[in-house]
């Protein structure tokens, strides 16, 4: 079965023979810089009393953990990759880059009621089944091209698939795909049947950006050429270790930096790490990498931050 979906732009391609490659340890080696920066992300619970009332004026956001994020503004409560399982996986078995290292800052049977549920890909660790089955299945949900169908076949009966850089029009805000350079699959006989993008949320005279997963790719200039600036957004920084390997899919600390430039954001939190060990860097070491890149950028650190799971941002 032949791909329906690829990154537009040169880069390096790794297969299954690649990925085994690698988990066998027989890749070229890498040092970590921080190798004792082993402790995931902080945590601190969300008081469910603060996601009663949407404010009304700008946003608040909320970090889930890993890429998962609740948004409330624009009269909407916006879910974006909701993963509340304690696996990223097909099935609960042990494998430890797998298990969740930081637990969700709230109950899922405590979120409020939610309006609206973006799915930027198809990978477990973004879209999680057992989360999105939580929700009533007329819940609308708008999902990267190609995945409709197979949220329709799962009993879901409001899905809107759009391509890059197209939009639709949501009740207070308008939400559009943005490209990334990733790939998509869910077993063996499905990869890049299904596209994989990041989300611009533009309402209550704000604009928001998340990234989705990334490698770095020109396409975030054109990003910030087009939607931006962003008053707020959520870029990747994890899950980029062996660099042979993980380039093409995951930034690392100083990509991301040079993202949060091209895309002209204001503001920034870095988002898929500390949560899920799911590839070589240690947990705690992509905050360190961070701080050092902005340093070297002359960034002020307060522009690009390292959060809690669990901390709220006013928009």
């Amino acid at each position: 079965m032949s791909d329906l979906f690829r990154n537009p732009w040169p880069h390096t391609q790794h297969g299954f023979l690649d990925a085994l490659r690698w988990k066998c340890g027989l890749g070229p080696k890498e040092v970590p810089a921080h190798p004792h920066a082993v402790k995931g992300a902080e945590w601190r619970a969300i008081d469910t009393l603060d996601l009663q009332n949407i404010p009304a004026e700008g946003w608040l956001v909320y970090w889930l953990g890993h890429a998962s994020f609740l948004l409330m503004g624009a009269g909407l409560r916006i879910l974006i990759d909701p993963v509340f399982s304690d696996y990223c996986a097909p099935f609960p078995f042990h494998l430890p880059g797998l298990k969740r290292r930081v637990p969700p800052p709230l109950a899922l049977r405590d979120l409020p009621p939610i309006d609206l549920i973006l799915l930027t890909h198809s990978h477990y660790d973004h879209c999680d089944l057992p989360t999105l089955r939580h929700f009533p299945r007329n819940t609308r949900i708008i999902v990267a091209e190609g995945h409709r169908s197979w949220l329709t076949d799962r009993g879901f009966t409001n899905v809107l698939e759009l391509p890059w850089w197209s939009a639709t029009q949501e009740p207070g805000v308008t939400i559009t795909a943005t490209p990334a350079q990733h790939f998509t699959a869910r077993g063996f006989n499905d990869r890049n049947r299904g596209h994989w993008c990041g989300w611009s949320i533009v309402g209550a005279g704000k604009r928001l950006w998340h990234a989705g997963d990334s490698g770095y790719c020109a396409a975030f200039a054109e990003i910030g050429d087009r939607l931006g600036p962003f008053d707020f957004s959520m870029i990747p920084i994890g899950a980029y270790s062996p660099r042979w390997f993980m380039k093409p899919m995951h930034m690392n600390p100083e990509e991301a930096v040079q993202a949060f430039q091209d895309t002209r954001s204001k503001q920034a939190m870095a988002m898929h790490w500390g949560t899920f060990a799911l590839t070589d860097e240690p947990l705690g070491e992509p905050p360190l990498l961070l701080e050092e890149s902005l340093k070297r950028c002359g960034i002020p650190l307060e522009k690009f931050v390292v959060a809690a799971v669990g901390d709220r941002w006013e928009i």
